[in-house]
């Protein structure tokens, strides 16, 4: 117990000094950066500035249509794909199912200058939300499926969907009917990590979305570091709004991730 508090105290520690220096000015920061009020008192004056030159509404949207559409797509085809490499025992599933867990192993920085330069000088497909959306997707199912798989595997009975199949349902009646409905532990894990994942994202949309109108939240919180100095007061407010939507998402979202998480571990 004493250890868990040590390391909660050293994960913690960053973010309370992200957090009391957000609401100081800037002398205060570099003078008192652990000061839990600096001499010139609170001020909110952080957040408003750094709320006007991200173009927080528009920004905000770019990134919650982005997370939002990504992590739809990636639930909806990597619970598919996992079901029937759980439950159908063909030779090509086992292929292919491989060929996926291999393809988790390649960084994606060995993809990036060859991802941009199909894309963009090849295709014209770069500044599109629906591009980086896909791409989100395409790099992310390798894993989400991997998941689906051992939970089908090891905690959906396959008497559910055999009465299912009994009682005349076909195979996409079984799934979304039965199946999909007792995947909401490992869906809410999954749905979690990866909008932590893409919500904070920031190599790929800069690769993608070029275009201010299209910058996602951590693109725009980028442009208070600068070459020689940086405003630190902006970066700290910009950064903790950055950061609420998905400490929310994991609050509401935390009963169902622990279950996922810990499903399988134990067979009875």
């Amino acid at each position: 117990f004493l250890l868990l508090l040590i390391l909660l105290a050293i994960f913690i520690y960053p973010i309370y000094v992200i957090l009391i220096n957000s609401f100081k000015v800037r002398r205060d920061i570099v003078a008192e950066p652990l000061s839990f009020i600096g001499s010139q008192g609170w001020s909110a004056r952080n957040y408003t500035e750094a709320f006007r030159k991200m173009i927080f509404p528009r920004t905000f949207l770019n990134s919650l249509i982005i997370t939002v559409s990504s992590v739809c797509l990636i639930i909806l085809t990597s619970s598919l794909a996992a079901y029937i490499f759980a439950r159908k025992q063909w030779k090509v599933n086992k292929f292919f199912y491989s060929l996926m867990l291999a393809s988790m192993v390649i960084p994606f920085q060995v993809l990036m200058i060859p991802l941009v330069s199909v894309y963009g000088a090849q295709l014209n497909l770069l500044n599109r939300r629906i591009t980086l959306i896909l791409m989100h997707t395409g790099f992310s199912v390798s894993m989400a499926i991997f998941m689906f798989r051992s939970y089908i595997a090891t905690s959906v009975p396959v008497s559910l969907e055999e009465a299912a199949t009994i009682d005349g349902a076909n195979i996409y009646q079984t799934f979304f009917r039965i199946v999909l409905p007792l995947l909401k532990p490992i869906t809410a894990t999954v749905a979690t990590l990866y909008s932590v994942s893409i919500w904070n994202d920031f190599l790929l949309p800069t690769l993608v979305l070029t275009r201010k109108g299209l910058w996602t939240l951590p693109i725009a919180t980028q442009q208070f570091y600068g070459t020689y100095s940086s405003d630190l007061g902006l970066i700290m407010g910009a950064l903790v709004m950055v950061a609420i939507p998905v400490i929310v998402l994991y609050l509401l979202l935390q009963k169902q991730v622990l279950s996922g998480v810990v499903a399988g571990a134990v067979k009875g």
